[in-house]
């Protein structure tokens, strides 16, 4: 199963939404996919959607996904990579409407580079990007301990 997820933001992400239907209708993915859409405005045609997702729902569909299509959120990707999964991200970009800025192309760069996911900036490549998955999974785990508490930590110590 894939699992699709484009955050809950007040950004669209309709691009990456059209290319999966795009890919089912061709019968290019044949895998069952549920998306999590947000804000987006593309209402899927070939698979299974829903707009939100409570924390558990969303921790379901990540743990019975074998593949994870995520936008470039660090906490949206690091999550599924502490899980242990295939994932594909595909950053949202300003060029076309869908974030401020370009930090998540930033992000998923750095994690492509450092070989724990593929970073697929140009749609086109979405589908040689979920055979390659496919064939060559990608074993590295992702265990990196998160800096936020002791970030946390150290400020109160600072301030006691």
């Amino acid at each position: 199963m894939i699992f699709v997820t484009v955050g809950s933001r007040e950004y669209q992400f309709n691009r990456l939404l059209k290319k999966i239907d795009e890919l089912i209708e061709n019968n290019e993915i044949k895998d069952e996919v549920f998306a999590q859409i947000g804000q987006s405005t593309y209402i899927p045609v070939n698979y299974k959607y829903r707009k939100f997702l409570q924390e558990s729902e969303f921790k379901m569909y990540q743990q019975k996904a074998d593949l994870i299509i995520s936008h470039g959120g660090t906490g949206a990707l690091i999550s599924a990579l502490k899980l242990g999964k295939q994932v594909i991200a595909v950053p949202r970009l300003a060029k076309y409407g869908e974030h401020i800025d370009d930090h998540q192309l930033q992000v998923a760069s750095i994690l492509h580079n450092e070989g724990y996911l593929i970073n697929v900036t140009d749609l086109n490549n979405l589908k040689s990007a979920i055979d390659y998955l496919r064939i060559n999974p990608i074993n590295k785990k992702y265990n990196k301990p998160s800096k936020v508490i002791n970030i946390i930590q150290n400020f109160i110590n600072q301030n006691d």
